[in-house]
Formats: C-alpha cells, sequence, structure tokens
C-alpha cells in the first residue's frame, strides 16, 4: 500500500482498502456538495472516478465550494477538482467530463460499469434524468436534496427520499419521480425549515429558476454524509 493510505488501512484494514481501490464512482456536479464528496472519496482510497460538471468557478461560489478561490474564478471547475484530486492520489484512474448533464447524455453516462452514482447536481431537470437513468440501469445512487437555506448542522441525515422534510426540492423531485413509478431514493436531506427570505430567482438559465442562500459548512456537510454512505457501501 502506498504510504499515504496508512491511517485508512489501519481503519479499513487491508481488505477494505483493496475494495475501495477497485471501486468505481461516478460523482456528478462540482459545486459545493459534489466537490467535497468527490475529494473525501478519493482520500478515502477509492481508486477509479469519473467526475461530470460543465460549469467554471464564480466569485459567487467562494464561500462554500472547494475549488473556488479568487485565483480560480474563470477556471472550469472539472480541471481546477481534477487536478486537486490527482494531486491527492497520482495513481486515482479519472476521467474528467465537461459538460451539463442533458437527459440524453445521463443515460449514455450512467453504466452498470459503476459500483455507485452520487448525484450533486443542484438543477430539477438533469437531476431527475441523473437519478431515473440510475434507476432504469439498477446502478446505486445517493442525491443531494437542498442544502441552501439551511443552518442548522444536527439536522442532516441520510434516509429514503419519503422521510425527506421539510425541503423544496425533495419535494419536488418525489412528486416527479412518482409519475415515473419510481418511489424510493437515498437522499440527504435536511430538516430544518428552510429561510424563505434567501431565496432568489435566476434568469433560469442551465435548468436553474432560483436559488437559496448558502453558508460555508452546509453543502460540505451534504458531500460529507454522501460520501460517507458510499464508502460504508463499498467497505462492506
Amino acid at each position: 500500500m502506498a504510504e499515504w493510505t496508512e491511517r485508512a488501512e489501519l481503519l479499513f484494514k487491508k481488505e477494505g482498502l483493496n475494495k475501495l481501490q477497485n471501486a468505481n464512482v461516478l460523482v456528478v456536479g462540482l459545486g459545493g456538495v459534489g466537490s467535497f464528496a468527490a475529494e473525501f472519496l478519493v482520500r478515502a482510497g477509492v481508486g477509479k472516478m469519473t467526475i461530470v460538471d460543465g460549469d467554471v468557478v464564480d466569485i459567487t461560489n467562494i464561500n462554500r465550494q472547494l475549488p473556488a478561490l479568487h485565483s480560480t474564478v474563470g477556471q472550469p471547475k472539472i480541471t481546477i477538482v481534477g487536478d486537486r484530486l490527482m494531486d491527492i492520489n497520482p495513481e486515482l484512474k479519472l476521467t474528467r467530463v465537461q459538460e451539463f448533464l442533458s437527459p440524453e447524455r445521463a443515460f449514455e453516462i450512467v453504466t452498470d460499469e459503476f459500483d455507485y452514482v452520487l448525484d450533486c447536481i443542484d438543477s430539477v431537470t438533469p437531476k431527475l434524468n441523473l437519478i431515473i437513468a440510475a434507476k432504469r440501469k439498477r446502478v446505486k445512487i445517493i442525491s443531494s436534496m437542498g442544502a441552501g437555506g439551511k443552518m442548522e448542522a444536527a439536522k442532516v441525515k441520510v434516509s429514503c427520499i419519503t422521510q425527506a422534510t421539510n425541503c423544496m426540492l425533495a419535494k419536488t423531485i418525489r412528486k416527479r419521480l412518482k409519475a415515473v413509478k419510481i418511489d424510493k431514493l437515498k437522499v440527504v436531506s435536511s430538516s430544518e425549515i428552510q429561510d424563505e427570505t434567501s431565496l432568489k430567482m435566476t434568469d433560469g438559465s442551465n435548468y436553474k429558476k432560483s436559488f437559496y442562500g448558502t453558508n460555508s459548512y452546509m453543502p460540505g456537510l451534504f458531500g460529507l454524509h454522501a460520501a460517507e454512505t458510499v464508502i460504508r457501501y463499498l467497505l462492506k
């Protein structure tokens, strides 16, 4: 084993670390949730990963996203995060897909070669397409619900989407999934009531009509819960 995995091996044991190194994970969306989730997975020892994101770093990302610095504004998130992951583990088998996920591409990208899919998209339509693709192809998936407008870390948990409360995104996704006869989905969500005064409308570009104000730690916490769920599954 590489020297940098010593602490992980002590906890996961050699067998567990081997499982992680042989795992193949897909992370879609490299914003506040996905950037942290991807890093946690690679630092844990996941050996193969595909990352998907078509966005560039914006100055407003700095308060909550791992790749966002004043020095990286305007640069593709796929480049910043990808380079960082390779710097963590130079032997990582990394595939970078620099695009916003269209409905057709969601069904192309998700394959049974993946052990797990992490949906870290914050727009309804591409999120829904990714979930449906994973469910139809019987690939395990965990989906991040709304971290915006929330402050209380203790109210974040992993559950079935049917148990996600006080989350407008979960409510919307649940309704849309029901229409296509999907009723089970593992999600990260917060039961805290969203601060409605922090909502801002947008021009609707990239499938996004609005967003809530977000703090520095909540998206990272969602990413942590998603990564933990995947790591513990892979170690079984």
